[in-house]
């Protein structure tokens, strides 16, 4: 049973722990626009809404990864613009046991998971506060994002592949 035990030990040894810890959660940078001023508030309220989404990963030190959840929202009232509102949530991640598509998974995915709530409630306040509607954000699936931006990253590798192996 001893050996089982000690066994299991030098197996635990090998095979490197997985740490994933949320150090730190801060808003990087906001800015609030009503262009039109007053006369928005003239118009009939039917809005249409651009979402424009990023996000940004860098590696701060060993194990520790700064990641930045950019959201870009444009409202429209009769083409013109009601409001811009634009937040940068950031957040400092530790993140060890992980490379290659496993840490970038993780950065583009569980990362902005957790800071997306974050920047949701930031431009409810803040829209609120500018004295519009509130702006109920739908939760974000950032899994099947990377997914997709995998995806297309090998189409295009695919392609270019083809077309040096034709020149």
């Amino acid at each position: 049973m001893a050996e089982e035990q000690n066994g299991a030990a030098v197996n635990g040894e090998e095979q490197q722990q997985v740490q994933f810890a949320m150090q730190r959660i801060y808003l990087k940078d906001l800015s609030f626009e009503t262009p039109m001023g007053a006369e928005i508030f003239k118009k009939q309220w039917q809005p249409q809404v651009n979402q424009e989404l990023n996000t940004k990963t860098a590696k701060i030190d060993e194990d520790l990864y700064e990641v930045a959840l950019t959201l870009t929202i444009t409202v429209k009232v009769e083409d013109e613009t009601a409001f811009l509102v634009e937040v940068q949530q950031a957040g400092l991640f530790g993140i060890k046991g992980l490379e290659g598509q496993q840490l970038a998974q993780a950065l583009n995915t569980a990362c902005p998971n957790i800071l997306f709530p974050y920047a949701r409630e930031v431009i409810d306040n803040v829209v609120t506060k500018g004295s519009f509607p509130a702006l109920m954000l739908p939760p974000i699936n950032f899994d099947a994002l990377f997914a997709a931006a995998l995806q297309q990253a090998q189409q295009q590798a695919a392609e270019q592949g083809g077309e040096k192996a034709d020149a």
